[in-house]
């Protein structure tokens, strides 16, 4: 069967926003696992039969090495109001054991980092594909305050469960999902929160330590639920249109163009690095560029690998074309009811129902649109214009 996801040359080698994988996960070892590549390199992408394995992810009864993942600890008096005052997030108030998650940002409002948060009373865990350069860009902005940042990927290994609840006071450090509920201060582009695919998608990463995690997958496993490999958990993603940092992220990415205002952004909190892109683009702009989640036609057994461009068709229907490249993918997935599909971001000019064509070694793969991002790219609550804008910034924003 043909892999739904890029084998990386370099199993190891950093993605854009992502880092070498620092450790190989011992549930390796165990017979039929296939190792994962890329940014899930160290853990399986599966453990003999996939299928099984999303299906029952799917049901709600799985656990998934997500070892891979980075851990950062911010301790200290003074970590939610300052944390909050240099990222994209409310933070100054978090009360223990509510989970949100955050953006660093450039000064021009591209993604930097991207961390699941949560607080458990005496210290801020953020879980991140990039936790050596997090951590050392959390330490240059401490100044005179009174926090202390660890990189603690080397004691923590983060475990994903498929339920959707926080973590209690007697459980480890949980960090919930919050995908795709708008939060308070954000916004989407997209679907309704209770119409949205991912809706129904319940996930968690329950923090362990690192030398346990054999044990405490053991222990779920004792309790019923098959171990299954980063294979069933991206598909599942996918079709929850999921935005992931070390995936649907480059280094032009703006949150707008993955319909990530909805859960890492506040939009009404105080100056941040990037705000201003943020908010220029909210209130005035479109983003360049839009997801969109792409259905491949799997009869020829040929599938794209991330990175791959995307062409808008020319020609007839019968014998399309490729022609301009107009986007590119950022991750493939096989899914057991689905089929063969991926996450791209493309030009915010393409129209949402134009077919398209994606790059495959040995040829091109027709696919069919499924609109994330809306092409008028406004977002449901944008201001109405009180007047005249500037030329462009009423239709478009290059950033």
């Amino acid at each position: 069967m043909p892999a739904p996801q890029d084998p990386a040359p370099d199993a190891t080698a950093p993605t854009p926003h992502g880092e070498p994988v620092r450790h190989t996960s011992p549930l390796l070892q165990r017979r039929g696992a296939v190792a994962g590549s890329g940014p899930d390199a160290g853990v399986a992408w599966h453990y003999g039969d996939p299928t099984a394995e999303q299906r029952a992810l799917t049901r709600g009864g799985a656990v998934v090495d997500q070892s891979q993942l980075g851990v950062v600890r911010v301790a200290g008096p003074d970590r939610l109001t300052w944390l909050h005052s240099i990222t994209s997030q409310d933070l100054a108030t978090l009360p223990p054991r509510t989970s949100t998650e955050l953006l660093v940002l450039s000064p021009q409002g591209h993604v930097e980092h991207a961390a699941g948060v949560v607080d458990d009373g005496e210290a801020t865990w953020l879980l991140t594909e990039t936790p050596v350069a997090l951590a050392a860009w959390l330490d240059r902005m401490k100044f005179m305050l009174r926090v202390e940042i660890t990189d603690a990927t080397d004691e923590w290994a983060a475990i994903g469960e498929p339920v959707d609840a926080e973590g209690t006071p007697d459980e480890p450090v949980t960090w919930r999902d919050p995908w795709p509920a708008t939060a308070p201060g954000g916004t989407r582009y997209g679907a309704p929160d209770d119409e949205h695919p991912g809706a129904d998608r319940a996930w968690r990463l329950v923090l362990v330590p690192r030398d346990r995690l054999v044990d405490e997958v053991r222990a779920r496993e004792a309790a019923g639920w098959p171990l299954v490999g980063t294979w069933a958990a991206e598909a599942v993603r996918v079709e929850a249109l999921r935005p992931r940092a070390a995936r649907e992220v480059d280094h032009r990415t703006i949150p707008h163009e993955l319909d990530w205002l909805r859960t890492a952004v506040h939009l009404h909190k105080g100056c941040y690095r990037g705000q201003e892109t943020v908010a220029r683009v909210h209130n005035l702009g479109r983003p360049p560029r839009r997801v969109v989640l792409l259905h491949l036609d799997g009869s020829g057994h040929l599938l794209p690998e991330a990175g791959a461009a995307v062409h808008d068709v020319v020609g007839d229907a019968g014998s399309p074309e490729p022609g301009r490249a107009v986007g590119h993918v950022t991750t493939v997935a096989r899914h057991h009811e689905l089929g063969p599909v991926a996450l791209a971001v493309v030009k915010r000019s393409v129209p949402v129902d134009a077919p398209l064509v994606v790059d495959c070694e040995g040829g091109v793969v027709a696919a069919g649109q499924e609109e994330v991002v809306p092409g008028e790219g406004v977002s449901v609550d944008r201001p109405a214009a009180r007047g005249p804008v500037s030329r462009g910034l009423g239709h478009h924003v290059s950033l």
